[in-house]
């Protein structure tokens, strides 16, 4: 669920050309450039999905937190129940 963008390789290589590269050194790096770019794109996440994460680990966090107070709890009672 990745946003993607398009990325004009041929404008690139015609900016390249322009400039005075030359036109065999121009394509590779204009296609270098794209599969860079291309392979940085798949790793991204978007906000909704970082989201969606964070609050899975919030109520994961969560449980942790009330477990540990529930059986900080039932070991201070049988302390005390001991000490009677």
């Amino acid at each position: 669920m990745t946003t993607t963008t398009t990325f004009d390789a041929l404008g690139y290589f015609e900016k390249l050309k322009a400039v005075g590269v030359p036109e065999e050194q121009a394509k590779l790096q204009a296609n270098a450039f794209r599969e860079t770019r291309e392979a940085v794109e798949e790793k991204l996440v978007t906000k909704a999905e970082l989201a969606i994460q964070l609050k899975e680990l919030e109520v994961r966090i969560l449980r942790w937190m009330v477990g540990g107070f529930m059986t900080q709890t039932a070991l201070l009672m049988a302390v005390l129940a001991l000490m009677r």
